[in-house]
């Protein structure tokens, strides 16, 4: 076979998994966990897409922050024991087990790893915890009623996700858990349910991470609950075995100009 022949061949192999490359869903079904319960000390990896969920855990005082495992369905009881069930009363497209995000200013971002790889995010699904819903709607011992006494108050619950790759910041997406701010009392919400999130303008990254900020601040830092559930990430594997084939071909190319 002639070089050209071989070029051509090389290069259709190499596009190959460019075609091919399909999106990926990484949820939190496996493995299975027991009924009413929760997973807080530990990273969660999905190994066959080879994503993790980072998790910080202090065993001294059993607590965390970073992401946990959860099944949990109580959508009516309020306070901090109730730290662990979605308001949606379980997982994304009725799913039974989804992830819960938890901000700490004092401890590591929740963050998310792809481990040894890029992804091109396309979305992920999110909604509040019953906690962090509650505490918002009625207030609670620590935070204020979103809103306020007349309901006029501009308050909010932001979680905001960055894109990084390596350790350049690639872009943030924002998304409201609750939004008071209208001028217009009966468009302020509370999210309730599982909603989409499109991630695609951060573009190809290592890692996603998770902040929050709030109108309600203390001297203490946020007071409102800065919980969150995720599930249902959706991203493209970056088709590095494409590369690695083209690069391949540099001999080969850099041989036939020299005849």
């Amino acid at each position: 076979m002639n070089r050209n022949a071989l070029v051509v061949l090389a290069l259709a192999g190499a596009s190959l998994p460019l075609a091919r490359a399909a999106t990926l869903i990484t949820t939190f079904e496996s493995p299975g966990l027991a009924t009413e319960s929760n997973v807080h000390d530990s990273a969660y990896t999905d190994t066959a897409n080879q994503v993790t969920f980072h998790n910080t855990y202090n065993s001294s005082f059993d607590s965390w922050s970073g992401f946990a495992r959860s099944n949990t369905t109580d959508t009516t009881t309020p306070g901090f024991g109730n730290q662990y069930s979605s308001i949606a009363g379980g997982g994304s497209g009725g799913s039974a087990t989804y992830g819960v995000g938890y901000y700490s200013a004092y401890d590591p971002q929740p963050t998310i790893i792809f481990d040894g790889y890029r992804g091109f995010v396309e979305s992920i699904d999110l909604t509040n915890i019953t906690y962090a819903a509650l505490s918002m709607q009625d207030g609670d011992a620590f935070a204020k009623k979103f809103g306020g006494v007349d309901g006029t108050d501009p308050d909010y619950l932001l979680l905001t996700i960055s894109g990084y790759a390596g350790d350049a910041l690639t872009g943030t997406v924002n998304f409201y858990l609750a939004d008071f701010r209208s001028s217009n009392s009966a468009e302020d919400y509370i999210v309730t349910d599982w909603r989409t999130l499109d991630l695609s303008s951060l573009g190809w990254v290592n890692e996603l991470r998770f902040s929050m900020t709030s109108s309600d601040v203390g001297a203490f830092g946020i007071n409102t609950p800065t919980y969150f559930a995720v599930d249902n990430l959706q991203f493209v594997p970056e088709p590095s075995t494409a590369v690695l084939a083209f690069a391949g071909l540099a001999p080969l190319l850099r041989r036939k100009r020299a005849c």
